[in-house]
């Protein structure tokens, strides 16, 4: 027999794409931040929010690129073309001091987006509170 045989190649290419396409939306934001759990219930939305990230060190990230304090309201104003209205989630890392949170949180408010929301992980079911 001359002949490869890619059958066996075809098949774990195919699991490797499945495997691909369902862990790609769960990748959208590629700051690792350790949310603090609430048992509020999970908002839909139709669009896609703009997600400020402020991680364990106390860096800023716009989306994935991380900018200064003094940086962000206008790369804010650029991305979203000066639209108020625009919905921003804040996600704060859950060992990060509450009043940097807070002081991003008044920034981000003081510039006139009014549609900030603090975002926090859904406790996994059948765990006790602490």
């Amino acid at each position: 027999m001359s002949e490869i045989n890619v059958t066996p190649f075809v098949d774990v290419m195919l699991v490797l794409l499945i495997v691909f396409m369902v862990t790609a939306p769960l990748l959208t934001v590629g700051v690792p931040v350790d949310l603090p759990k609430t048992e509020a219930k999970a908002i839909a939305e139709a669009e896609e929010p703009l997600v400020i990230s402020v991680n364990a060190e106390g860096l800023i990230f716009v989306q994935d690129t991380e900018v200064k304090m003094e940086n962000l309201v206008p790369r804010l104003r650029a991305i979203t073309e000066n639209k108020a209205d625009t919905r921003i989630y804040l996600r704060g890392d859950r060992s990060i001091d509450y009043g940097r949170v807070m002081e991003v949180m008044g920034t981000v408010n003081i510039a006139g987006f009014t549609r900030v929301a603090l975002v926090a992980e859904l406790p996994k079911r059948g765990k006790t509170k602490n």
